[in-house]
């Protein structure tokens, strides 16, 4: 079976399918992928063969303020409208007439599609081909029962946070999505394709793909009125780990000085050039504490922290091994990376959560929901509400005792298999 995996060039996008297209390739299928060049190197490693990117625009976690530097003065609303249309929704023609094309030297079986990418509707229709949606974030299929995303809501409890809720799903349907929802109205049309009013522009992933593979437990998403037998909860996919060099890449990761505990922090990949959101405060919280601190940069600013904090309990590297360090890990203190957050509770780590942008609102939401960590509802956490969190989960049992049970939840299967056998279920029913 000829597989085509499609993904943006973002880290937190394409790493989370590596386990699956590996799982497939192993089983004997012909795995290929289109994404970025900056994946040329990773997807060589993997076996993978590699059709980058040819019309569209490489979106990177490291180049979008310098593709728009006008994006770096827009927070909030504005924020989230203008990567809704400029990182997701400019590029559909682009990833389309790409795997169009590709297709005439890979006439491919299957397409697995990362599902902020938004091409289902074309490459289902135009091509013909059963596709999957791929979702590496919380399930934004839109239900009665469910907040609207990007304000971090949780579910109403009284008819004053439903009435909030309805005025807030109408500002960013009718407002911050509307540029990237007439933007994919206008590609669409292009192709003679008719896209459906009700809903909202991020059902059409899941509107116009044979199934979805949905990242996380279901016990992670909310409540929903509406139930798509499509949507598959697969658990936590989580990078491919080859067994051999598993570990080995961080520097000096298996030794580390002893603590009575152990306190990680890291401030993602994306929104990670200011460290004075959460990096700094939370080392100002935390530093004095009995306990080891490991802080992961990223490869920003790292000799500048190591000068800045010498405590003996404070370790400072541009990257550590995060699967290996969470194993001894007693609170993640992160701004609540989808991927991130799903690694600390398949270890059963409970979390502190501060963030706002790229959609970690809805994320953290989600986190202080199920009880597995606190929220602290802001871009900019004060020191002193950082060392307060942390002590409540250190102290209070019950987080680490929820955390554990989501991860009984998320290991209790294999989540690439899972999602693997989806890939293949899709196959057999459409050859059918």
């Amino acid at each position: 079976m000829k597989i085509l995996f499609a993904s943006q060039a973002i880290d937190g996008h394409f790493n989370p399918m590596t386990g699956v297209a590996m799982r497939l390739k192993d089983r004997g299928h012909d795995v290929r992928w289109y994404t970025g060049p900056i994946f040329a190197g990773k997807l060589q490693g993997l076996g993978i063969e590699h059709f980058p990117f040819r019309r569209a625009i490489e979106h990177r976690a490291d180049n979008l303020n310098e593709l728009y530097p006008e994006r770096a003065k827009l927070k909030g609303p504005l924020a989230i409208g203008f990567d809704g249309e400029k990182i997701f929704a400019s590029n559909i023609s682009n990833f389309f007439e790409d795997i169009r094309e590709l297709n005439a030297d890979f006439p491919f079986d299957v397409a697995v599609a990362d599902s902020s990418m938004f091409i289902h509707r074309l490459v289902s229709h135009l091509l013909g081909k059963p596709l999957v949606n791929f979702v590496a974030i919380p399930n934004m299929e839109s239900d009665p029962m469910v907040p609207p995303l990007f304000f971090g809501f949780k579910p109403p409890r009284n008819p004053v946070e439903r009435a909030v809720q309805a005025a807030a799903g109408f500002l960013s349907d009718k407002v911050i999505l509307r540029p990237a929802s007439q933007s994919y109205r206008r590609q669409h049309a292009v192709y003679g394709q008719d896209v459906p009013r009700e809903g909202r522009l991020t059902d059409e992933p899941y509107r116009c793909s044979e199934a979805i593979i949905q990242t996380g437990p279901e016990s992670f998403d909310y409540p929903r009125r509406n139930v798509n037998t499509k949507v598959h909860y697969v658990g936590a996919l989580l990078p491919y780990r080859p067994a051999a060099s598993a570990g080995t890449a961080a520097e000096g990761d298996d030794v580390w000085p002893s603590h009575p505990a152990t306190l990680l922090v890291t401030q993602g990949t994306v929104d990670n050039l200011d460290q004075n959101k959460l990096i700094i405060p939370a080392l100002e919280a935390v530093k004095d504490m009995d306990a080891l601190v490991i802080v992961a940069t990223g490869g920003r600013s790292t000799e500048a922290l190591r000068a800045r904090y010498p405590q003996s309990n404070v370790v400072v590297r541009d990257y550590v091994d995060f699967a290996k360090v969470l194993e001894f890990t007693d609170v993640f203190i992160s701004n609540g990376g989808f991927g991130g957050v799903q690694l600390s509770l398949s270890k059963g780590v409970p979390l502190v959560v501060s963030g706002i942008n790229e959609g970690k609102s809805d994320v953290n939401a989600r986190v202080e929901y199920a009880g597995v960590g606190i929220n602290l509802g802001t871009e900019s956490p004060k020191p002193a509400d950082i060392a307060k969190a942390v002590e409540r989960v250190l102290t209070e049992p019950g987080w680490k005792d929820r955390a554990g049970k989501m991860r009984e939840q998320l290991n209790a299967a294999d989540p690439a298999e899972a999602a693997a056998a989806v890939v293949e279920g899709v196959v057999k029913q459409s050859a059918g």
